[in-house]
């Protein structure tokens, strides 16, 4: 009994050391099989992160914070190539503190020498434990950080190389490793894919504001009138929209004035736009009614053969009465003009909106009338203008009063670029802002003059 105890002890400990040795290999193996997978997934999240931007300032500089996040790099940069391919055109810099961007003020950005050069003429991921060391080093500009180590791999976009993500001292102290370089080069991948969605994404997008302006008209010669008008799409989703203006002399004398907004923006919303904005420049050219007769009768047509959506309009003439002028207008549903008196105070003319075209086109819509001076200006334009999703719309109302008090003595194109420029709305909506301005003379004493 004494002898077969003392063979089984030596052996039990043995099996038990092996237990532990495999034990804890099989511990190792599980916590590098759950730091691979942290890892995929924080791959997945930067990349969900990368392909939200939806422009290419926003993308770049993401896909250098979500590299170094990914990895834990201190620094990191992104260079955009030339189009020759052989330099730096563009590089963008995350990780400095204040204090380091300061040192570096008057320097001018990397164009591609050194290591990084070395990077854009061989473009394999790239490990340097010591950059100094590197045969291509060329050393760093006076007041640059310190760094030692280097983790690069280029972005492709279409097959062609588009720039070069670089990523610099690991927080932990550590030399970047394999693992690193190959999360970074997955990043990569999925990085050239997010560039090549936005820059086709601002193609479609130059293209749809052009499509759209060129629904727009060009305003024609209104003397004795001025007039100047702007428009500006929405930030997002889409440069297409519903907003609209138009002006033009009918053939009694009087000036036709039109602001329209068609819910929606996309193509539908465009197109139901145009065929509005058509529609009605050819009834106010056929008709000699008051302008809540000729909404009611666009309102009809549109009713009767169109599915065009929900749309707030403004009408109005503009003629001589009494030696000056008369502002002659009626509303669907939508928000007043602004009137601006030669001694530049700004009120809005508030009166019953009516309701907006496709919605009861059996419902009257009352006229309005209101005296306009020489020099006077009548501003019309779309919510988008004064909608801010922080404030209330009254509030965004008396903004644009103080803002086009302001800007009020500017000649009328830029004017209406100010209150653009300067809107209270936060360009969530369109734009389209239409101002027009009564001559220094009277009415009277220009008829006398013809």
């Amino acid at each position: 009994m004494t002898r077969g105890s003392g063979e089984e002890g030596p052996r039990g400990r043995d099996l038990l050391g092996r237990l532990d040795v495999e034990l804890g290999r099989i511990d190792e193996q599980l916590r590098a099989l759950a730091a691979a997978k942290g890892r995929i997934q924080g791959l997945l999240d930067a990349v969900v992160a990368i392909t939200r931007e939806m422009e290419l300032p926003a993308v770049l500089h993401r896909i250098v914070t979500t590299a170094m996040d990914l990895v834990g790099a201190r620094y990191g940069a992104l260079g955009v190539l030339a189009d020759s391919g052989d330099h730096l055109a563009q590089f963008i810099v995350a990780g400095m503190t204040e204090e380091e961007r300061t040192a570096l003020a008057g320097v001018d950005f990397p164009r591609g020498l050194g290591v990084l050069g070395y990077l854009i003429h061989h473009p394999e991921p790239l490990r340097v434990d010591n950059i100094s060391s590197h045969p291509a080093s060329t050393g760093f500009p006076p007041g640059h950080p310190p760094m030692h180590t280097l983790l690069g791999v280029a972005i492709s976009v279409r097959g062609e190389i588009y720039g070069d993500l670089y990523l610099s001292e690991r927080t932990d102290g550590q030399p970047f490793d394999v693992h690193d370089e190959r999360i970074l080069v997955a990043l990569a991948s999925a990085a050239g894919i997010a560039i090549d969605n936005v820059r086709l994404f601002e193609q479609v997008r130059a293209g749809s504001e052009q499509f759209q302006r060129l629904l727009l008209p060009t305003l024609p010669d209104l003397r004795p009138y001025e007039a100047a008008a702007t428009y500006r799409p929405a930030a997002e989703p889409s440069p297409l929209g519903g907003d609209w203006y138009d002006a033009f002399l009918l053939p009694d004398g009087a000036l036709a004035v039109v602001i329209g907004d068609v819910v929606g923006h996309d193509l539908h919303a465009a197109a139901a736009m145009s065929s509005t904005r058509n529609m009605l420049r050819a009834l106010l050219f056929d008709l000699r009614t008051p302008p809540s007769a000729v909404l009611a009768h666009l309102d009809h047509t549109l009713e009767a053969i169109t599915d065009n959506p929900i749309a707030t309009a403004s009408l109005a003439r503009i003629e001589p009465a009494g030696g000056a002028w008369r502002l002659h207008w009626s509303s669907a549903g939508h928000v007043p003009p602004l009137l601006i008196t030669p001694d530049q105070r700004a009120r809005y003319l508030f009166a019953e909106p009516g309701l907006p075209l496709n919605v009861d086109s059996g419902q009257h819509r009352p006229d309005h009338t209101h005296p306009l001076p020489p020099d006077a200006t009548v501003v019309f334009f779309t919510d988008g203008l004064v909608e801010h999703p922080g404030r209330s719309l009254d509030e965004g109302l008396n903004e644009l009063v103080e803002l086009a008090t302001a800007h009020a003595a500017l000649p009328l194109p830029d004017f209406v670029r100010a209150l653009a420029d300067h809107c209270p709305g936060d360009g969530h909506d369109d734009i389209a802002i239409l101002a027009l301005r009564t001559p220094q003379r009277t009415a009277a004493s220009l008829m006398n003059q013809v």
